[in-house]
């Protein structure tokens, strides 16, 4: 039996495609293994969301090569995509894919040998059809990506992943429906929806949208939470607020990007909000949930913001006072509008900046966990952490941690919070 062995680089959207990739080589006969071992083939789902992310691919490129100099080395993904013949001139890589045509990997990778060297990647601006990738068998019962959409419309100055991945796709809402089925019936309680911008989900159908999908969610019997990922601010709007309020099973987690807090810098980045509008988005999720989790995503050190403009950011992110945040420092993207600006601001300043931001939204984390000691709140369990403990999260994605003589994986349990240190809970089953 061949052995395959794939690495993902990435966001969600990766990791949900690589799965689905090795279901693919199963399906064909393929044992899939550990990259660490040796392995007939390697697949490397590669990101490109920043410098650093290029960086990671080629190394994880290079330790395949050693692992196995006779193997067949396939990379996909965003990376890929957008410097094909920059990851074509690694030593070792046979096949470039990109982020179309995964649905055909194992025939594609089983028509080279290790002295291939194949440029597979097409156009993908010009692609308007949902690549189907499903997954139909689960190795856990706790928590599954479900992809919804592909692409994105928005073209922010700053961003690469229109040009990865393409324009805005939406996989048929009774496909994804059918999906959630099949993983309630494999046990599953909680599912996460999943997409490169999932704001846009159902733009390109015909009675379909996010709302509506939720809504249809919703009715599957099995499935006790439902779970976005990141979403664009603008989205939530009143209209949709009230339609998904009588959802029974959508957690109260909203991820929405920020990146900035000030509107001379929004508008460079071609963001389409203001600072007010985002607030007033904010306001009003929590008008309607009162328990929500508000994350988000800070971007420092972008192109010609100045220290008036950083600090209107450190300003707006105090008033908001996030549950949790990402913070990036902003990498410059060849081809992306950004990146010709000659106003970059330097890596030292850069750091600087990040520091605090994330001093800030780690204060806010904690006023925000603080309010929830001593209420008991439901825990989903998936995991034991590295000190023994069984961790899980809240509807509101809070993480917990607790001590426990029988096995909690993939059960929900009723937790007393009694304690947290960064932005970890402890407590006591009640």
């Amino acid at each position: 039996m061949k052995k395959v062995a794939l690495y993902t680089l990435g966001c969600k959207v990766n990791q949900y495609e690589t799965e689905a990739m090795a279901e693919l080589f199963c399906a064909a006969g393929y044992e899939t293994v550990d990259f660490t071992e040796k392995a007939d083939v390697y697949v490397i789902n590669t990101c490109s969301v920043t410098n650093m992310s290029d960086r990671k691919s080629r190394q994880i490129i290079r330790r395949a090569k050693k692992s196995n100099p006779d193997a067949v080395i396939a990379v996909t993904g965003c990376y890929a995509q957008t410097a094909p013949d920059d990851v074509l001139s690694i030593d070792g890589v046979n096949i470039v894919i990109g982020t179309k045509d995964r649905k055909n990997i194992v025939t594609l990778v089983e028509n080279l040998d290790a002295s291939s060297s194949v440029n597979h990647v097409s156009d993908i601006m010009s692609n308007h059809e949902f690549e189907e990738l499903q997954i139909k068998k689960y190795s856990n019962r706790t928590r599954a990506f479900i992809k919804i959409q592909e692409g994105c419309n928005q073209f922010c100055s700053y961003c690469v992943i229109p040009y990865a991945r393409g324009p805005v796709r939406s996989r048929p809402m009774d496909e994804v429906i059918e999906e959630i089925k099949d993983l309630a019936s494999n046990g599953f309680k909680e599912i996460i929806l999943v997409g490169i911008h999932v704001a846009s989900y159902g733009a390109d159908l015909e009675n379909a949208s996010l709302e509506a999908l939720i809504t249809a969610a919703d009715g599957v019997d099995g499935i006790e939470r439902i779970r976005l990922s990141s979403i664009e601010p603008m989205t939530l709007n009143a209209a949709f607020i009230d339609k998904i309020q009588t959802s029974k099973k959508l957690c109260h987690h909203f991820h929405i990007s920020l990146q900035s807090g000030c509107d001379a810098t929004l508008k460079r980045m071609n963001r389409k909000y203001t600072a007010k509008g985002f607030k007033s988005i904010v306001d009003g999720i929590r008008d309607a949930f009162s328990d929500a989790a508000i994350t988000t995503d800070i971007m420092v050190g972008f192109p010609g913001e100045t220290e008036e403009e950083f600090n209107e950011t450190v300003n707006f992110v105090r008033e908001v006072s996030f549950a949790d945040a990402h913070i990036f420092r902003y990498s410059r993207r060849r081809g992306t509008p950004a990146a010709k600006r000659p106003d970059q601001i330097p890596p030292e300043i850069k750091e600087k900046r990040s520091k605090i931001i994330t001093a800030e939204t780690e204060k806010s984390r904690d006023e925000f966990i603080e309010k929830f000691i001593g209420k008991t709140m439901r825990v989903l369990f998936e995991q034991r952490a590295k000190d023994g403990l069984f961790e899980g999260k809240t509807d509101n994605y809070i993480t917990v941690r607790v001590q426990s003589e029988s096995d909690l994986n993939d059960t929900f349990a009723d937790v007393l919070l009694e304690s947290h240190k960064n932005g970890v809970v402890f407590g006591k089953i009640v």
